[in-house]
């Protein structure tokens, strides 16, 4: 009896699959369980269109996790935490608090286990991968630095910034000096 699978079966396919199988095992098993149905022309009609509407939601799904994706690359994150003289953490920053504090900082909310790292146990600059869609690989920026320095460190963070912006400020000013002469 051939029939069209609705769930995963064991050794013998995948939902959406047409398969032939022996009619007990088809009416007394896959079908009671609801694990498939009887493949008449009607059921494959409905099966090919669930599989096309399948194959829009997954490339819609694919492009918004795409737009996502370039939305949180680069982004830096800043943790404070206890060290030892040697840069070793006192615990570590996990998943769970990089997908908070990308939470806080971006508005992206992202599972903990889509962000592909162990926790991180050392002071520093790491690059964490996020596994978002097909294009590109996502990498957030996160910064681990010792709990008593966290201040100075925000401090020289935001007048680099400050710097920064005057200095780009000049040089936009000097260029159209250059354009109006």
């Amino acid at each position: 009896m051939k029939v069209i699978l609705l769930d995963y079966v064991y050794k013998h396919g995948v939902a959406g699959e047409v398969i032939d199988v022996a009619d007990g095992f088809a009416r007394n098993f896959l079908i009671p369980r609801n694990l498939a149905v009887k493949a008449t022309e009607a059921e494959l009609k409905r099966a090919k269109r669930l599989r096309e509407q399948a194959v829009v939601k997954r490339a819609a799904l694919e492009s918004r996790l795409n737009e996502l994706g370039r939305q949180i690359d680069g982004v830096e994150l800043i943790f404070g935490r206890r060290a030892a003289a040697t840069g070793k953490l006192f615990g570590s920053v996990t998943t769970q608090e990089i997908a908070e504090e990308l939470l806080k900082i971006s508005g992206v909310d992202i599972n903990r286990r889509r962000i592909s790292q162990q926790g991180l146990r050392e002071v520093g600059t790491h690059l964490v991968p996020v596994r978002l869609g097909t294009e590109a690989s996502p990498a957030l920026k996160v910064t681990i630095v010792r709990e008593e320095e966290l201040n100075e460190f925000l401090a020289k963070r935001k007048a680099a910034a400050e710097a920064a912006k005057i200095a780009a400020e000049a040089a936009i000013a000097a260029a159209e000096g250059q354009t109006n002469e």
